[in-house]
Formats: C-alpha cells, sequence, structure tokens
C-alpha cells in the first residue's frame, strides 16, 4: 500500500506546482469549456491524439489505468499542446486528490500513510519554494516587457496605411473645356494616406483623440478631367505631418453623448451617413449637402437617444473659429444641422437640415458636382447662405444584404443681390457582406452628383450619373485589398461630354 501510495503521491510536486502557476495566472485563458465536458478516461485508447510513439504515452497510459486520474475531452481528445483553463485544471486535481482519499483509508496502516504524504511535502518544500521564486522572477520580467513594449500607460495607439494606385481614363479633352484647349491627364499614379490615431480616456466614459495624418495622393478630379464628379475619397497633398482631428467625446447622461472639436470638424462627424459599405468616389461616401468640411473647422454637437429606435443628432461647425477678424470667430462662417434617425428591425431612414453661412468661393457641391454647382465665387459676392434637406433610408434583405438611398437639396443665395439657385443629389446603393469569402463585403452606387436645376446657372445641356461598384477583399484582420471601379456618364451634366472611367487600387494596413 505504501509502495502504490508513493507512487501516487509523487506526482505531488507537479500537482502543488501547477497550482501554484493557476493561482498566479501563468496559464493561458482561452474560453473555457465547461468543466462538464471533462470526462475521468479509463482506457488511454479513448484519447485519440495520444499517440504510442509519443514520449508521454507511458506517463499518460500509467496515470490512466493505475490511477484513473485524468481525463479528457467528449470527441475523445486529451489534447496534450493545450494550455490549461483553471476550471480544467480543477477538475483534474479533483480527480486525482478524490483518488488519494481512496487510497489512504483502505491502507493497512492509514495513520503511516498520512506521515509519508507530509514527510513528501516536506521533502519537495525547498524545491517548490525555489520553482515559486522563478515563477516570481519571470512574472516580474514579463511585466516589464509588457510595459516597455506599451506606447503609454494611459493611451492608445492605432494606425492606418493605404497605398493608393489607379487613373482615370477616357476623352482627349477635359470635360467642359472649349476646343479641345485642355488635355485629359490620364496617367496612372500612386500615393498614399497615413493616419495615427492616440485616444486617451479620463472616466472611462469619455475619449479625447489626437488623429495626425499625411497623405500624397492626386485627387482625380477637376484638375485632371474638368470635373469633380470623378474625385475620389481618398485624395489630397498635405505636405508634412500635421494634426488632422482634435476632438474630445463625453456623455453628460446615460442618453445624450457629445463632442467638442478642435480641429477637423465636419458635419458628417454629427450627423450619421446610410451608405454603401465601401465606396471609392468622393460622391459615393455619403449625401454631400454634409459633406463640407476643412482641416482648421472647429465645432460641438451630441446625439440625444430617446430610445434604442429614435435618436436625435445635432452639430454646429465653423470654418475660422479660431482666427479673429470679418466674417471669422464662432459664428462667421458656419454650418449647423439636425438629423432625426428612426430605426424598426432591419429598416432605418433618417431626416436631415443644415443651414449654412459661407463666404465668397464657398463649394456647395461640396467638390462632387458640376463645375456650375461650384458658383458664387465673382468678385462682387461677399457671401452665401443656403437650406439643404435631405433624405436617407435603407433596409436589410436577408443577413448580409443592405439596399438604400438618399436624396438632397440645396437652396442657394447670395448675399445682397438676387441671385440664387437649387442643387439637387440623388443615389441608390447596395452592400453584399461576405462575398465570395467570410469577410469581403462588394458595394455598389448609382446616383446623379449635385446639379443646378433651378435658378442661377441652371443646366440644361443633360444630366450626370456616376456608377461606383467597389470590392474588399479581407486578406488578414490586418491587411485588405479594395479594387474599385467607377464611371461618369455625361460629366459636367453634358451629354456631349465622353464618359470618364476609374480605376483604383486601396491596399490598406492597420496596426
Amino acid at each position: 500500500m505504501a509502495k502504490l501510495l508513493l507512487n501516487v503521491l509523487k506526482l505531488s510536486p507537479v500537482v502543488l506546482a501547477a497550482t501554484f502557476f493557476v493561482s498566479n495566472g501563468a496559464f493561458a485563458s482561452e474560453k473555457v469549456t465547461s468543466v462538464d465536458e471533462l470526462a475521468q478516461v479509463t482506457s488511454v485508447d479513448q484519447l485519440s491524439d495520444v499517440q504510442t510513439s509519443h514520449w508521454a504515452f507511458q506517463s499518460v497510459k500509467s496515470l490512466v489505468e493505475r490511477y484513473n486520474c485524468v481525463a479528457g475531452y467528449p470527441d475523445g481528445t486529451f489534447r496534450g499542446n493545450r494550455s490549461m483553463s483553471r476550471y480544467e485544471f480543477a477538475a483534474l486535481l479533483n480527480g486525482c486528490l478524490d483518488r488519494v482519499v481512496e487510497l489512504i483509508p483502505s491502507g493497512t496502516n492509514p495513520g503511516a500513510d498520512m506521515a509519508m504524504v507530509n514527510k513528501l511535502r516536506e521533502e519537495f518544500a525547498a524545491e517548490l519554494a525555489t520553482l515559486r521564486g522563478k515563477v516570481d522572477g519571470l512574472d516580474f520580467r514579463v511585466s516589464e516587457l509588457e510595459g516597455a513594449n506599451k506606447f503609454s500607460t494611459t493611451a492608445k495607439l492605432k494606425g492606418k496605411v493605404e497605398f493608393i494606385t489607379g487613373g482615370v481614363f477616357g476623352p482627349n479633352d477635359k470635360a467642359g473645356s472649349a476646343n479641345g484647349a485642355n488635355d485629359f491627364e490620364d496617367q496612372i499614379t500612386f500615393g498614399q494616406r497615413t493616419r495615427l490615431d492616440i485616444t486617451s480616456s479620463f472616466t472611462g466614459k469619455d475619449k479625447l483623440r489626437v488623429r495626425l495624418h499625411q497623405r500624397n495622393n492626386d485627387s482625380f478630379g477637376s484638375n485632371r478631367t474638368g470635373t469633380n464628379m470623378s474625385r475620389i475619397d481618398v485624395q489630397g497633398d498635405s505636405g508634412s505631418v500635421e494634426v488632422e482631428k482634435l476632438n474630445y467625446n463625453f456623455k453628460p447622461s446615460k442618453n445624450i453623448s457629445a463632442s467638442v472639436w478642435a480641429l477637423g470638424a465636419g458635419m458628417d462627424d454629427f450627423l450619421d451617413a446610410d451608405k454603401a459599405k465601401v465606396q471609392t468616389t468622393r460622391f459615393a461616401k455619403r449625401n454631400p449637402l454634409t459633406h463640407r468640411s476643412n482641416s482648421e473647422d472647429q465645432g460641438v454637437g451630441g446625439t440625444i437617444k430617446f430610445n434604442k429606435n429614435v435618436n436625435l443628432q445635432v452639430g454646429y461647425t465653423t470654418v475660422d473659429g479660431n482666427q479673429a477678424g470679418t466674417g471669422n470667430g464662432i459664428g462667421g462662417s458656419y454650418d449647423v444641422g439636425t438629423q432625426l434617425n428612426v430605426k424598426a428591425g432591419g429598416f432605418k431612414i433618417g431626416a436631415t437640415y443644415v443651414h449654412s453661412e459661407g463666404k465668397s468661393g464657398t463649394d456647395y457641391s461640396h467638390k462632387t458636382g458640376s463645375s456650375a454647382a461650384s458658383l458664387f465665387t465673382g468678385s462682387t459676392v461677399t457671401g452665401v447662405s443656403s437650406d439643404s434637406f435631405g433624405i436617407q433610408a435603407s433596409t436589410r434583405l436577408g443577413k448580409k444584404t443592405k439596399v438604400g438611398g438618399w436624396y438632397g437639396l440645396t437652396n442657394v443665395n447670395e448675399d445682397g443681390n438676387s441671385n440664387e439657385a437649387t442643387l439637387q443629389n440623388w443615389a441608390v446603393f447596395a452592400s453584399i457582406k461576405d462575398f465570395a469569402k467570410k469577410g469581403n463585403v462588394l458595394g455598389m452606387t448609382f446616383g446623379m452628383p449635385p446639379k443646378v436645376t433651378s435658378g442661377t446657372n441652371k443646366e440644361t445641356n443633360g444630366t450626370s450619373y456616376l456608377l461606383d461598384v467597389t470590392y474588399r477583399h479581407k486578406v488578414t484582420d490586418r491587411l485588405s485589398l479594395q479594387p474599385g471601379v467607377y464611371a461618369v456618364f455625361n460629366p459636367n451634366h453634358t451629354d456631349s461630354n465622353s464618359t470618364i472611367y476609374g480605376a483604383v487600387l486601396n491596399t490598406t494596413f492597420k496596426f
């Protein structure tokens, strides 16, 4: 009996050491299967992944057949290479201790057996103390390494780098140019946009964000084609690295969230956009009436949540709120908007209103429409005001497909004279998730970019339409390829202008 007990208790150092590891969190913590799934194994043949050629086979066989002290999984595996959870270890340890309790009373000399247990504990006390010291040292070193590799103990850093390769193709002359005076620039170009977001929280319910960015990518817009209808989303040349956005988000109450922007505010930061999941062109990104923003804009806004299906969003942005002078400061040139959102099941609808007070040179197509839509730039124009109304809606067809659309109308008036105009735009869109492969997305948008439909510079020579088809292929969680193609029919709302085609490959890295 003593010899048998000795064999069992020789496992004690391993058991005790394992207990110490578990109590200090050394075991990897996977999403734990229920302890009820573990079952005692009565034969090593029940374990399909314990091969006779494995070095641990005899040990596992001995534990199973002599001491009935091993548990396996319902699928008949032992999973010897897998880290153990606390619950699973407790189940295995309980089986061994139960076996020890059974053996001691059945022995010929229980008192002597207990004495042997105590003797073994004393014998291995030094080894266990040494082991604990080593584990403590390793734990300290791991903590140091984790701390050294953190960007900050109070802030998080996220990065995104986009490589943009592509071009626009079509007629020999720019849309709207007279007698072929300007050639169409159809070269393939390669550019990039890099963003670094630094965020920190002070109460757990707030967030301060600083976004740094640098980009040098052609817009594929009017400078190349004669119209901003062909403009892509990722565009611009910032030169050196600069702060693109600086904002602070917080929750004054359970149902109200608010944000203050010191840089980079746009109406689209406060009012949600319903759109295709992926797109290539600027027009397809959102209803243009909420698109106006500049890198120097300041703003404030928030969302009031009435219930889980209804909320009201409000926002205010000012173009030169950080500068003094005529037309500058808070209230100089500004946008103020609101949007009511309602959803029921898979259906969503939003109604938008935006009022704007701008300076001469304001583009009320927001660099997505025709040349005529970019009006009110004359030397006699001192200011421009506008009222914009929009509606957007979408619904889900099954679990993976979303369809929807938007409509926008803007009434523009020049200050000090009778010039006015009405701009309209619309689009329909669709998105299909997990298209061809899980994690991939196909997006399609078709619509009419902003057009002057009445008043000053009314466009009567035709109507432009834009088709945008974009596909995002997920290579890994941190790498994706997004090819997109688009076409602008009758550019600048002129039927005689030839179709412009665009093709772009956006390679995105996240870290």
